[in-house]
């Protein structure tokens, strides 16, 4: 079963990876839009389409005045994409209208939630979410603020479509539905003790349409909390912030004029994930580029001030470029070098030789040393196991063999042992990345590729010229039940090997569907 599923997930995620994070996002969000506008004109939402129109464009014309001033005066490159992303967030989110009160109301939503990108920041990395700061300026100015019509059970099933797609490109799911379940469940018992005390009663099915369809907790999840700059690095730290914006929105709690529910909720939630995630935005500085192999280039940069990771976790590069496609200007590696090697950071890319590569391999093959390139954070769980006493799997195709490069060179660093089997698949055996600094650390390795690899040493093992299968790696490992798999590569190889991977003791995956 749980080989069933991860061939689905994994089938999936190759077919959202064709579009970034970002513009999934903003697809997703104006899919949303047009299903809106269509359901006002029967008045199956609260604007009318005249609303909605008016609202919309000033949210839009007021966040692009913003962020073209604002990149301007700081000499930054302006990108559309999020100016587009942050306005038709708050278009669901703040009050819509045709009268100057309730227009300047949006139009001081957009202006803070721009700003906010610029002067709520550390190091380089915002700190609250833009849409949720504009919400509450708006709702603070008294002109208009936020009214989430996104709740309403016409929009639902669009909603959840979309929300679905989206958290599933950003493997988001488990935390915005603890998020959903808990804000449902919390909102749900408010209601049945205010009823309570008033001697009150509600139908259940009611009860469930008001927390479940009617609420804003799912858009909530899905297009604000899910935001990967305002989110800790890791996975425990991220359900933590879920649980604690899903009490405070589903119970808001009262503070004068506002509350800390919807919004403030998430604010609260930004600034305990910030706590976790001090270590912000990072400059780096290019060293030098070194061929891994005829199509693996590595970059080596050095960074301008201690950045802290994790082997195995990643970091998000942003090129800026002119005429970024639909994959947009950032772009996740994994770190293949280790945290002794600090301050140089070292990441891998394969180079396109097809002459369909995109705007943004374009760029970053154009890198010179001594250019400066932005990391956005980092981020992962794809971490071995904290016991050094369980066994491990690591299975790489390609250049996926950057995380395990980092953690077996740390673990050679450091001097730490561990029972640890590497299954290694390449194309051929001149594209086996890092081999001889996979060779150093002594581990068992199990080599697919077509031809023979040339002096291969004696813990090495080539698989004959086999494609790499559920079966053949079973073969490979015939103790793979007691070990602990981490998988990474593209989702389509996650996919077939997921009969035999199911299998094992515990499986982690790190899937990229290319850039």
């Amino acid at each position: 079963m749980i080989g069933r599923l991860t061939a689905v997930y994994q089938r999936g995620m190759r077919q959202l990876g064709r579009l970034s994070m970002y513009r999934l996002v903003l697809l997703a969000l104006g899919v949303l839009t047009l299903v809106a506008l269509a359901l006002s004109f029967f008045g199956l939402v609260l604007p009318s389409p005249a609303e909605l129109l008016a609202t919309a464009a000033v949210l839009v014309a007021v966040a692009a005045a913003v962020d073209v001033v604002a990149h301007r005066v700081l000499r930054l490159v302006w990108r559309p994409e999020s100016t587009l992303i942050t306005a038709a967030i708050l278009v669901f989110v703040v009050r819509p209208g045709l009268d100057v009160a309730t227009l300047a109301g949006a139009a001081i939503a957009a202006a803070a939630a721009s700003l906010s990108k610029y002067l709520i920041v550390w190091r380089g990395r915002h700190i609250l979410n833009p849409a949720a700061v504009g919400a509450t300026a708006a709702t603070l100015s008294t002109l208009g603020g936020s009214a989430w019509w996104v709740g309403t059970p016409a929009l639902f099933a669009p909603l959840l479509l979309v929300s679905v797609l989206v958290l599933w490109r950003t493997e988001k799911l488990r935390v915005v539905a603890l998020f959903y379940g808990v804000a449902v469940v919390v909102a749900a018992g408010r209601t049945i003790a205010q009823l309570y005390a008033a001697g009150a009663a509600m139908p259940l099915e009611t009860l469930l349409q008001a927390v479940l369809v009617q609420s804003p907790y799912l858009f909530l999840g899905a297009f604000m909390l899910s935001e990967p700059l305002t989110l800790p690095p890791r996975r425990w730290q991220q359900y933590l912030v879920a649980v604690a914006v899903g009490a405070l929105a589903g119970w808001p709690i009262p503070l004068g004029v506002i509350t800390l529910g919807q919004e403030r909720a998430l604010l609260i939630g930004n600034l305990i994930a910030f706590a976790f995630a001090a270590r912000g935005a990072v400059r780096l500085t290019l060293l030098r580029r070194t061929a891994l192999t005829p199509t693996v280039q590595e970059l080596a940069f050095t960074a301008r001030r201690p950045v802290r990771f994790e082997p195995g976790q990643y970091l998000e590069l942003d090129v800026p470029h002119r005429h970024p496609d639909a994959r947009g200007t950032r772009r996740e590696f994994s770190i293949s070098s280790a945290p002794e090697d600090l301050p140089e950071i070292r990441i891998a890319f394969r180079e396109s030789r097809t002459g369909t590569a995109s705007s943004y391999k374009r760029a970053l093959a154009a890198a010179q040393p001594g250019d400066v390139l932005a990391v956005t954070g980092v981020w992962g769980d794809f971490t071995l196991p904290r016991s050094a006493r369980t066994p491990v799997l690591m299975v790489a195709a390609g250049i996926g063999v950057t995380p395990f490069v980092s953690q077996l060179r740390h673990l050679r660093l450091a001097g730490e042992t561990r029972d640890v089997v590497l299954v290694y698949a390449a194309s051929s055996s001149d594209e086996l990345a890092y081999r001889a600094e996979l060779e150093a650390t002594r581990v068992r390795t199990v080599v697919y590729t077509r031809d023979e690899p040339a002096d291969l040493p004696a813990h090495w093992t080539w698989a004959g010229g086999e494609r790499l299968t559920a079966e053949g790696l079973h073969r490979a490992v015939p103790d793979l039940s007691r070990r602990h798999a981490y998988v990474s590569g593209p989702p389509a190889l996650i996919a077939d090997l997921a009969p035999a991977l199911g299998r094992a003791h515990g499986l982690t995956t790190d899937a990229f569907a290319g850039y």
